[in-house]
């Protein structure tokens, strides 16, 4: 069961990683105009040009690490306690990003109206997944 959940997770790290990456390297996929891209992704007050293209390069490996390392969780007799405890660090992580999408602090914070609705339909609940995922593979590894 634990190799299920590890590889659902992969597969949306890897594509939210590779998503990333793309724009790390100046393509605006899946939006043709930058300034809409960053609304939608981005979200804070009057946002025109996406970050800095080396921010999204090392978010785009760091999410492909966190990839890495749920399907290290799902390994029961590798890399010790350490990685269990890594994994409830990322559990943390994606949790408090995922509950964050749902206060009136962070809606204040990225107001763009198309990142308001994504946030609420697909980047939080995905976040809440994640970390639910990694809470479930390190406990999982406890057992």
């Amino acid at each position: 069961m634990s190799m299920l959940i590890a590889a659902f997770m992969f597969i949306a790290l890897l594509a939210v990683s590779f998503a990333h990456f793309l724009w790390s390297i100046g393509r605006t996929w899946p939006i043709r105009n930058e300034k809409l891209l960053a609304q939608t992704v981005v979200g804070t007050a009057g946002v025109e040009r996406m970050p800095p293209r080396l921010a999204s390069f090392g978010i785009a490996v760091l999410l492909l690490v966190a990839g890495v390392f749920a399907l290290a969780l799902a390994d029961h007799d590798g890399g010790g306690q350490l990685l269990t405890v890594c994994g409830f660090g990322l559990a943390l992580v994606f949790l408090a990003r995922g509950v964050v999408g749902y206060t009136s602090w962070w809606a204040a914070q990225t107001p763009e109206p198309n990142f308001r609705l994504n946030d609420r339909r697909v980047y939080s609940p995905l976040c809440l997944f994640l970390g639910v995922g990694f809470v479930a593979l390190a406990i999982m590894r406890l057992l």
